[in-house]
């Protein structure tokens, strides 16, 4: 079955950097969008990037964009986030996902995600 377990979340201040791993099994990695979001507390899912199978093509939500970079290693089934200047706002749980559909703005609704790795950005 499908498995995605993320990892490298953690607790940094105000303009610091993280890195987000996920290790993905049960199917073909390289076949699949893959995605990234998060979920603040009292607030609903919400897409923060998305990578094509081949790596090639990237998207970011805007609260993401000049400071997120997404990619993925197909022969290792791994995908990242590369997190920097991070801000209050970010702190959240952090899902890999895959099969996410748009419901509203930025909200999504996926068919498969993992555990989630906690991310807080705080003085």
């Amino acid at each position: 079955q499908v498995q995605l377990v993320e990892s490298g979340g953690g607790l940094v201040t105000p303009g610091g950097s993280l890195r987000l791993s996920c290790v993905a099994s049960g199917f073909t990695f390289s076949s699949y969008w893959m995605y990234w979001v998060r979920q603040a507390p009292g607030k609903g899912l919400e897409w923060v990037s998305r990578i094509n199978p081949g790596g090639g093509s990237t998207y970011y939500a805007d609260s993401a964009k000049g400071r997120f970079t997404i990619s993925r290693d197909n022969p290792k089934n791994t995908l990242y986030l590369q997190m920097n200047s991070l801000k209050p706002e970010d702190t959240a749980l952090y899902y890999c996902a895959r099969d996410c559909s748009f419901i509203q703005g930025d909200r999504v609704l996926c068919a498969y995600r993992g555990q989630g790795t906690q991310v807080t950005v705080s003085s």
